[in-house]
């Protein structure tokens, strides 16, 4: 295996657990649907992808969740709502310290929004640790799209096996793996420590 020169980390389910049901409940108290009705339609409806890629601003996806939920409450009291919803995953964190600990740059590569990272970064010091981030509401794509790989290539100047990639999802490491890096899916920090230890990066 060859050594890569940086670790590029996707961040929920890598290094932050986190569960829509949380939000469903909280928002569905102040509104007229079910916790469940909620947590589906933001999860499994095309408004995410549009915050995600950054094609309405929190305004409008505050707008058309009230809209669809009846939720009472102000913007600020559903951003707080619908941004808590994480959990460290402390065996990765502190993989993350190690690596950062021996001077290895690292990057976090995520679809996300606005809203949490907002709330990631007030929250969660270990977030401000990182050399870079490709956030996908910034860039107007979502992994696996390729020009967000792209954008990581540039930002890092390493491309193929100079990268190695953390991702808990399949579709996004296969399109990373097209691209030559090295990659793994995540299903335990345990199995993760263990790959990160056979690169030599913290040997």
């Amino acid at each position: 295996m060859t050594q890569p020169k940086a670790v590029i980390f996707d961040l929920g389910k890598v290094l932050l657990d986190f569960d829509y049901s949380i939000a469903g409940r909280r928002i569905a108290e102040l509104g007229r649907v079910s916790p469940d009705q909620v947590r589906q339609f933001i999860d499994h409806s095309p408004l995410l992808f549009q915050f995600e890629t950054g094609q309405i601003s929190r305004e409008r996806f505050f707008a058309e969740v009230q809209a669809r939920t009846g939720f009472g409450g102000t913007i600020e009291k559903f951003s707080e709502f619908f941004a808590d919803i994480f959990t460290p995953i402390g065996p990765m964190v502190a993989l993350h310290a190690e690596l950062r600990e021996r001077g290895v740059p690292t990057y976090i590569f995520s679809n996300t929004n606005e809203l949490a990272v907002g709330h990631i970064r007030r929250h969660y010091p270990f977030f401000g640790a990182f050399d870079g981030y490709v956030l996908s509401y910034e860039h107007g794509a979502m992994k696996p799209d390729p020009r967000l790989y792209e954008v990581v290539e540039a930002r890092t100047g390493w491309r193929t096996v100079d990268l190695f990639y953390i991702d808990d999802r399949r579709e996004n490491i296969e399109t990373a793996a097209g691209r030559g890096w090295q990659v793994l899916l995540q299903e335990t920090p345990e199995q993760t420590r263990k790959a990160i230890l056979a690169t030599g990066l913290l040997a």
